[in-house]
């Protein structure tokens, strides 16, 4: 369903991008963005699912700057190079990723109002998306690493946000989501008996129930504020 294009960010950087179009008019655009995992075929089948509700989906590859091609599986030694690969892009000088989001923002706007959703690292970013990019309309972060952390609570969201978190979390505790929730009584979030990475069928956390019911919000939400 998809291919794969080049996006420009402001800096004159081209950068990958796997594109799904929708059969026939688009409703709105959609933001993915990968896990640490690079725009593996997980992240690639999540683009084609919102392509298949009717989006055009941009999942652009934001660890480009730091090594081209990644595209991981689900392995230990893959969770050892995609937490490398994060550490590095996180140390870029600023804007760094930033404006390759923008990017796929701009290219996702040509189907009209434009979304955003990202999962595990790119659940944070998808959240600083909210707060500092232009040409959104909603955001959609789950399980987002370090968004619930005093500095990213802080942020204040430009648009609707909805939030995924599971329960299980090793990495997100339910203290520090109590904490977000307080802080952001406008964003709508929902806490899932589930572990993170729920929403990947490639991992052993996958939880179907609670993807499906994620996803069922997702979709009601990005067709509430996109179309």
């Amino acid at each position: 369903m998809g291919q794969n294009t080049e996006l420009k960010a402001a800096d004159g950087q081209m950068i990958p991008a796997y594109v799904a179009q929708p059969q026939g008019q688009p409703k709105g655009g959609i933001v993915v963005i990968q896990e640490i995992f690079g725009v593996n075929s997980h992240i690639r089948s999540v683009a084609d699912g919102y392509a298949a509700a009717g989006y055009l989906a941009v999942a652009p590859a934001i660890f480009h700057r730091v090594r081209p091609g990644v595209d991981l599986g689900y392995q230990p030694d893959d969770m050892t190079e995609g937490m490398s690969l994060k550490a590095a892009t996180e140390a870029l000088p600023s804007p760094g990723i930033m404006q390759d989001l923008q990017a796929a923002i701009d290219h996702a706007a040509q189907a009209g109002k434009v979304g955003i959703v990202g999962y595990c690292y790119g659940g944070l970013l998808a959240w600083r998306a909210a707060a500092t990019l232009r040409g959104l309309s909603a955001a959609v972060p789950y399980y987002g690493g370090g968004s619930t952390t005093p500095d990213e609570i802080a942020r204040k969201p430009k648009v609707p946000v909805l939030a995924h978190f599971g329960d299980k979390d090793k990495h997100i505790s339910v203290e520090s989501v109590e904490a977000f929730k307080r802080a952001h009584p406008e964003v709508e979030v929902h806490l899932y008996h589930a572990d993170h990475g729920f929403n990947c069928d490639q991992r052993g956390s996958y939880n179907e129930a609670a993807a499906k019911l994620a996803r069922e919000r997702t979709l009601a939400f990005f067709g509430k504020h996109v179309g």
